[in-house]
């Protein structure tokens, strides 16, 4: 930049100048969580000032990131020769390169089925600062898989320790985006039916009342859940987790068809029973907490986009306070 100029990019990484003016964020590691928090900051900063062209940079951008990126109009390049640049007069596309930084062994997966129980109760409990131990006890997890979780969450950015060696989160939505992002509600196991109902309010009412009078528990989740919480559209689809397959003398007995063309009922064993953790109950039905609904309306039809946007302004806007 010229001489006097370098001030308006304070906290910048790099700043440069070709043809137009260039702010540049980097981060060591291009997950979702780390390029998410530079592509903020970065657009933050270029928006001080006119025409300014924002960037993140990785030792290697994958989909995820690249999709961030593309998602909120921020260039970016990688030191493995990868690049999309977008500026006046300028267009930079380079792909194909291959990640130069590969590291051997296989990393921890920060949102595999049992990891997931620490986000999901960071994230059921916004404003506390936990230790070690109690996060273990909160969660049923060992201390040592703890310890290892959360020394990568810190790498991460996504949660950052205290001085008394508490843990917080940074930034909530950020790691809201972040589970979302590595979500596979496929991996449960999803046994699809019909029943019939009048409606898909009707519907949980109904199932959920038979799984209590049968002692069973359950949790719904999905489209159902989320209208409990918000009131937002219609369904057709219930979507219920339960601890473990339901006896086929109970899905007789209620009148369950299985089928997959056509279901209008999904009840699903999880692949870890961390979902039935911080449950609550709405409207006299045990739902999954907010956050868990959150992720799981990624694989859902119907308007589950729409539905999802709307938990998270009415429900999971920690913005607004505590929910």
């Amino acid at each position: 930049m010229e001489s006097g100029q370098a001030g308006w990019v304070q906290g910048a990484d790099l700043t440069f100048e070709f043809g137009s003016r260039f702010v540049v964020e980097f981060r060591k590691s291009a997950t979702s969580a780390p390029v998410l928090s530079a592509v903020e900051k970065v657009r933050a900063m270029a928006a001080r000032f006119d025409g300014i062209v924002p960037l993140v940079a990785v030792p290697y951008m994958g989909e995820a990131g690249r999709k961030i990126c593309h998602e909120r109009g921020v260039g970016w390049f990688d030191l493995s020769g990868n690049a999309f640049i977008v500026a006046p007069g300028l267009q930079v596309v380079i792909e194909g390169k291959r990640d130069a930084f590969v590291s051997s062994g296989r990393p921890t997966n920060l949102f595999a089925p049992r990891s997931s129980r620490i986000v999901r109760m960071l994230l059921a409990n916004p404003l506390e600062q936990f230790s070690q131990a109690r996060i273990s006890e909160l969660t049923g997890l060992d201390r040592g898989f703890v310890s290892r979780l959360l020394s990568r969450l810190v790498a991460e950015e996504l949660v950052s320790r205290q001085k008394d060696r508490t843990v917080r989160v940074n930034d909530r939505g950020l790691l809201l985006d972040a589970w979302r992002d590595s979500y596979n509600f496929d991996r449960h196991h999803c046994i699809r039916g019909s029943l019939p109902a009048r409606s898909g309010e009707a519907l949980l009412h109904q199932v959920a009342s038979s799984l209590t009078g049968e002692g069973l528990e359950y949790a719904a989740t999905g489209l159902g859940a989320a209208w409990l919480m918000t009131g937002f559209a219609a369904f057709r689809t219930v979507t219920i987790f339960v601890r473990e397959e339901i006896p086929s003398e109970f899905l007789e007995r209620i009148g369950f068809i299985s089928e997959s063309r056509g279901a209008n009922l999904w009840l699903v064993v999880p692949d870890d029973d961390g979902v039935f953790q911080w449950t609550r109950p709405k409207d006299g039905v045990i739902c999954a907490h907010p956050a868990q609904v959150f992720v799981d309306l990624k694989g859902h039809h119907e308007r589950s986009a729409d539905a999802a946007a709307m938990l998270r302004r009415q429900i999971l806007d920690w913005n607004k306070d505590d929910r």
